[in-house]
């Protein structure tokens, strides 16, 4: 998601911010609300986001019911 060459809008918040407040956080799972709230873009943006970093196996998320999701990082995803 974070490659250069990707037309459009670049993003305001890069992929390793994202994945930041994940394992910052003290909670195993945060909601999507949860990175939104630590984050300068909106839900959608950050929903979006998240989604391409489950894609990319950086993340897992799981659906908790509603439009709710839990995220956390995934084991082979390295700190940078």
């Amino acid at each position: 998601m974070s490659d250069d060459s990707t037309p459009g809008r670049k993003p305001r918040v890069t992929d390793d911010e994202i994945l930041d407040v994940l394992r910052a956080s003290d909670d195993p799972v945060l909601s999507t609300a949860e990175v939104t709230e630590q984050l300068p873009i909106k839900r959608s943006a950050t929903y979006k986001r998240l989604n391409a970093l489950r894609e990319d196996g950086r993340l897992i998320g799981k659906e908790i019911g509603g439009r709710n999701t839990v995220w956390w990082v995934s084991d082979d995803t390295t700190r940078s």
